[in-house]
């Protein structure tokens, strides 16, 4: 394939040719042939098997182009078709925690590049299947002169975040621990981490043989998998120590002691995030960026010296970066806490280190009786004692509005257009209600809360200019729920409560519901096996402070099925959230 001119490239020569290289791998290959290439030490039997399993997908690697600007053009100038680039904020992570720079300094984006005349597992050229025959192209900008070069030379020379992939045709449990046990015990591969994929909803493991990293994509949710799959990578790097061929390719792994000494710091990081975000050091650092230490004392009324302290605290969170001259700004991990960020966290910061952070320190209290600590503390439930404490009230439907993301995807994921009035039982603000109403103008809209929440839901949708579409309506859905709707709405209610009274309000829901009507219940999701994610974590703030629960798909759907309603749906959200979709029997 012809080059363009010299003068006009974007990518270094160095570049050029991995790009040509991970593009032959794929021109040559089927899924058979990878397979006896990748894996020498299976059988030719096990290899013959393997390849009825899986599907030779993509190569990946990472490239430095000096500039984006003629980049698709180039890559079409060597045959590669190129779509347009995405950010990728995924490799963005890994190098901003592998060479200990903010991720906002590292613009990684990703061009997927079909490969013409690929020979593919499915026996078909150009099959048209998503993936097949292509190159993903990850970029890190490094204009000339950048700094960014000595990440360039050092990722170039270790080749990090090159990797070979294959879908999984047929992801059903037995099928998944057999390939993971063969690669594992047979083929002699490391596993080298994983993740799941939201926008995809697929998990990804990733395995290392020889010098090859190999990336496994089976489509949908397996947490079980993935969390074992987690734990054998740890057990393996451990095992290896750092004389094994893909330990260069990982953090160090911090001792048992290391590791344990630092999560019994976890009360200093809530309290160090709760002053900044009572400083508004967010809002300081975005109005003046590139702030010097005495400036930001000035800025937020402190004492020089000991906000220093705090910063260099935070700067090791990710929250802040300092720069060489000694000045501070804001990393995008930080972002959040600006009070005028979209769903901003600084009042749930303020919310977790403050009332919650008091009576988390009689968790001991909960674990012994069952009980609340909250009420051991201040008295009362949270809901009763926010509501005789207007300040904690607001704060409290502020903080709320932080898991306003988790919303984002939900009315693509219903057939709106089959529905007519949607009644949120107890909406907060309504945000989830007004982002229905947004996606479907015909819809009609009832939202059911307490007194002070629908003050503040009605100023809302006037100013979105939704008042006109939607019933707003005082009062206590434990023990009414109004009728007429044909989608229903729980979001993030069940798990305040314990089973009893969550059945007690389902049934109030069905019996205000006629056959059919849709149900949608949202909710963080606990995982089935011991995996650590937010929905353990709020699990036992749960416990500690509200008196509920977080619950598995299965006892929800428990639930939900002892009350009248049969499932329908699980979808992912993002906050680790989901949306289960009931229709009432």
């Amino acid at each position: 394939m012809p080059f363009a001119p010299a003068t006009e490239r974007c990518l270094p020569p160095a570049d050029l040719d991995r790009i040509e290289q991970a593009a032959e791998f794929v021109r040559r290959n089927d899924t058979a042939s990878a397979l006896d290439a990748l894996f020498p030490a299976l059988t030719a039997a096990e290899r013959q098997e393997l390849a009825g399993l899986l599907r030779l997908a993509h190569t990946a690697l990472l490239v430095f182009p000096h500039t984006l600007a003629g980049l698709r053009e180039e890559l079409s100038a060597r045959g590669l078709h190129a779509g347009e680039p995405t950010p990728s904020v995924v490799v963005r992570g890994r190098l901003a925690q592998r060479y200990a720079r903010p991720a906002g300094s590292l613009p990684v984006g990703i061009l997927r590049a079909a490969v013409p005349d690929a020979r593919h597992g499915c026996g078909e050229i150009a099959c048209g299947r998503i993936g097949c025959g292509e190159i993903e192209i990850f970029t890190l900008e490094v204009p000339d002169g950048s700094d960014l070069a000595t990440v360039a030379a050092a990722e170039r020379a270790a080749d990090h975040e090159a990797h070979i992939a294959f879908e999984v045709l047929t992801p059903g449990p037995v099928t998944l621990h057999g390939l993971t046990a063969l690669l594992l015990d047979r083929a002699g591969a490391l596993a080298d981490s994983g993740g799941h994929n939201p926008h995809e909803n697929a998990t990804v493991l990733y395995f290392r043989t020889g010098e090859h990293r190999i990336e496994l994509y089976v489509p949908g949710r397996h947490p079980g998998l993935l969390a074992t799959h987690l734990r054998r990578t740890a057990d393996d790097q451990t095992r290896s120590g750092d004389t094994a061929p893909h330990a260069r390719h990982t953090p160090h792994v911090p001792s048992p002691r290391d590791r344990l000494l630092h999560l019994m710091t976890g009360a200093w990081t809530t309290q160090a995030i709760a002053v900044a975000a009572e400083l508004r050091l967010a809002d300081h650092l975005d109005a003046h960026p590139a702030s010097g230490l005495a400036e930001l004392a000035e800025l937020t009324g402190t004492h020089a010296d000991s906000l220093g302290r705090l910063l260099r605290y935070l700067a090791g969170l990710g929250l802040v970066a300092a720069d060489p001259d000694g000045s501070y700004h804001l990393t995008e991990l930080g972002g959040p806490l600006r009070t005028g960020a979209d769903a901003s966290f600084q009042p749930l910061a303020l919310l977790y280190g403050g009332p919650f952070y008091r009576s988390f320190g009689e968790l001991r209290h909960s674990v012994r009786t069952g009980e609340e600590a909250f009420a051991r503390v201040f008295g009362d439930h949270h809901f009763p004692h926010f509501a005789r404490h207007p300040e904690l009230a607001d704060l409290f439907d502020r903080a709320m509005a932080a898991s306003a993301p988790m919303f984002v995807p939900v009315a693509g994921l219903v057939d709106l257009a089959a529905h007519r009035v949607v009644v949120d039982v107890a909406g907060g603000n309504g945000e989830l209600l007004g982002r229905l109403l947004r996606a479907a103008p015909h819809l009609q809209g009832v939202l059911l809360e307490r007194p002070h929440a629908v003050e503040a839901a009605e100023k809302a949708f006037a100013t979105a200019g939704l008042a006109d579409r939607c019933r707003f309506v005082t009062g206590d859905f434990t023990s009414w729920i109004p009728e007429g709707g044909d989608l229903y709405v729980l979001s993030r209610v069940l798990h305040d409560w314990d089973d009893e009274r969550c059945l007690t309000i389902l049934r109030r829901c069905a019996r205000a519901m006629a056959p059919g009507t849709e149900l949608l219940v949202v909710e963080r999701l606990l995982p089935a096996d011991a995996r650590l994610s937010l929905a353990v974590a709020w699990d036992v703030h749960m416990l500690c402070n509200v008196g509920g629960r977080e619950r598995t798909e299965s006892h929800y759907r428990r639930l939900l099925e002892t009350a009248g309603f049969d499932f329908t749906a699980c979808h992912e959200l993002p906050l680790q959230g989901a949306l289960l979709r009931f229709k009432r029997r």
